[in-house]
């Protein structure tokens, strides 16, 4: 058997409401159909609703909190001039590379429980970075 596709991320918080705004802001990702589990969290969805792309789980202090050894998490990301307008209009930090070769924009920054996202751009949309 071998794997087909990436299913899903799961990040861990004890800030529930602020990652979420935060996940819709600058993902556009929201929360969707979750099975009864019994402790707090979500799924979040990207627009088409069809499938979690991302699942959150909260309800443990900060402090139990275990990081992993994931590094980042990436998804496709277009309009990158608007994206670097919303960080920069929000303080937030972020580093903006272009692949060697591929031309690929690769935008990282990080969320409220520092998870480290990656956001991936087609090189056609070199204007945006200048």
């Amino acid at each position: 058997m071998t794997a087909t596709a990436m299913n899903h991320f799961t990040i861990l918080t004890d800030k529930l409401d602020t990652t979420l705004a935060f996940y819709a802001e600058y993902l556009d990702l929201h929360p969707g159909a979750r099975p009864p589990f019994k402790f707090p969290g979500a799924w979040l969805y990207a627009r088409d609703g069809k499938d979690p792309i991302l699942h959150v789980i909260a309800g443990k202090p900060k402090d139990e909190l275990v990081k992993g050894v994931i590094d980042h998490m990436a998804f496709t990301g277009r309009d990158l001039k608007s994206m670097l307008g919303k960080l920069k209009a929000s303080g937030i930090d972020y580093d903006l590379r272009q692949l060697p070769e591929y031309g690929t924009w690769q935008l990282f920054f990080f969320d409220p429980n520092d998870a480290k996202i990656e956001l991936d751009y087609d090189p056609a949309e070199h204007t945006a970075a200048a």
